[in-house]
């Protein structure tokens, strides 16, 4: 039985227990303990699965009936809990960014080597269905050679973290490591590495940035725009424009239908997605509208888990590439 230990309890561990209620009904796991600063909060999610509470995530890592950690902490926090429950023997699903260092990039490879255990990162965008339909028509050319395509997520400034972790630069690597990175993972996932990177950051006030990346491949330009320096009534906003030989595919979380395929006859189509996974289950906190690619992620490493396979789609060393290619942009932005 795959017993689930989830450390902290803000937006992202909220978000990962309603994953977990919906995905109780068909899957073979348990939630046996759980952890918070917030005693009262840890409480309350605790009673939804019949869990037990302890007082931080070292605590649960140590004492808890588990042989799964689901670390849902401040990006500052994530390698040392990872580190700490890999050399404990339990497989563990890091939200991501994975770090916010190299050294602890470093060390996250190096146990997992030594341990052998499974490690995934939550890049949910992988797992988001809009994205996955614009991955299979670049692997099946089903508009024809990709020329070029814009990716952005733009959003207010996150002050909903607990004691304003996410504007401090130490904790969290601001928009750039937490927010930008979502669509510098997805392009690398679909094209690799870039061939040469471009890279303007803005400075913001109260420490927040905005952030524009170019890469090529080839004749192929991709752009990247992230940012979240805008007022609090602004709505989060992520999308792509992706323009192929024979059309173009769009997506805007904020439009209904959300994608649509723009094709060289003067037709618009708007596809019916095939969902991979199906979540019964809304949630309206924070930036999203229902569980989407979060549901999806925590399935997909759930079962590879009762299965035995590695969770290839989002890896720990896909996490780490994807990091690395940040800190590759802030030095080319220097």
């Amino acid at each position: 039985m795959i017993r689930i230990g989830l450390i902290g309890l803000g937006f992202m561990g909220e978000t990962h227990a309603a994953c977990y209620e919906a995905l109780l009904k068909n899957e073979q796991f348990k939630v046996t303990a759980v952890s918070d600063l917030n005693k009262d909060k840890a409480v309350k999610f605790a009673a939804k699965f019949g869990a037990e509470v302890y007082a931080n995530g070292m605590e649960l890592i140590e004492k808890g009936n588990i042989n799964t950690v689901d670390i849902c902490l401040p990006t500052y926090l994530h390698a040392d809990h990872a580190i700490r429950a890999m050399d404990k023997g339990f497989d563990v699903f890091i939200e991501k960014p994975v770090c916010i260092k190299e050294t602890e990039a470093a060390r996250l490879l190096e146990t997992k080597r030594k341990t052998k255990v499974k490690v995934a990162v939550g890049h949910c965008i992988r797992f988001w269905d809009e994205y996955v339909y614009l991955k299979n028509a670049i692997e099946q050319n089903t508009y024809g050679k990709l020329i070029n395509g814009v990716f952005k997520r733009v959003s207010p400034k996150p002050e909903w973290g607990w004691d304003n972790w996410l504007l401090d630069e130490k904790r969290s690597g601001l928009a750039a490591l937490d927010l930008h990175i979502h669509d510098v993972d997805f392009v690398r996932y679909i094209l690799g590495q870039p061939d040469s990177i471009k890279c303007e950051v803005l400075d913001g006030d109260i420490g927040c940035k905005h952030i524009f990346s170019l890469y090529r491949y080839g004749n192929t330009v991709i752009s990247i725009e992230g940012g979240w320096d805008y007022p609090s009534a602004f709505p989060f906003e992520m999308g792509f424009r992706v323009k192929f030989e024979r059309a173009v595919v769009t997506f805007n979380s904020n439009d209904n239908p959300s994608l649509r395929i723009f094709l060289d006859d003067g037709k618009i189509s708007e596809p019916i997605l095939v969902k991979i996974f199906e979540s019964e289950s809304e949630n309206t906190t924070g930036n999203i509208s229902s569980l989407g690619g979060y549901y999806n992620e925590l399935k997909y490493f759930i079962q590879c888990l009762r299965d035995g396979i590695e969770p290839n789609i989002s890896p720990l060393e896909e996490g780490i590439e994807s990091f690395r290619l940040i800190m590759k942009e802030l030095a080319a932005a220097k």
